[in-house]
């Protein structure tokens, strides 16, 4: 069933996140909440100002990062507070569920391999 993202921005990405293998759901210093895979950056909402309200700030290659803003630009952007890390800004209200699990699956293996796990 495709769920749209936007009725419920960070509960939906928790409940996905939370589904996976070593992923926990933290709160950052400034009150955001974020996922982390094996203690690493994962997935978070976008506290930049650079960023649009209800975006989420999700792991991913750069190279891939240009692809998904290629083909789907109405989703997925980047500002210039973002581009130099290897994140795409995700607009909850134009991304459905099942694209969002996938983007977050993507994410945990990063970040697990950034922690060292597999």
């Amino acid at each position: 069933m495709r769920r749209p993202v936007a009725d419920r921005p960070f509960d939906l990405v928790r409940e996905i996140g939370l589904s996976m293998p070593d992923v926990k759901a933290e709160v950052k210093y400034d009150g955001s909440p974020v996922l982390k895979a094996g203690g690493s950056f994962m997935a978070g909402m976008a506290t930049d100002e650079s960023a649009e309200a209800d975006s989420l700030v999700v792991r991913c290659e750069i190279a891939d990062r240009e692809l998904f803003i290629e083909e789907a630009p109405e989703t997925y952007y980047v500002t210039d507070y973002y581009e130099h890390h290897p994140v795409v800004l995700v607009r909850l209200s134009e991304v459905d569920e099942a694209a969002l699990r996938d983007l977050l699956a993507v994410s945990r293996k990063m970040a697990l391999k950034k922690a060292g796990r597999r």
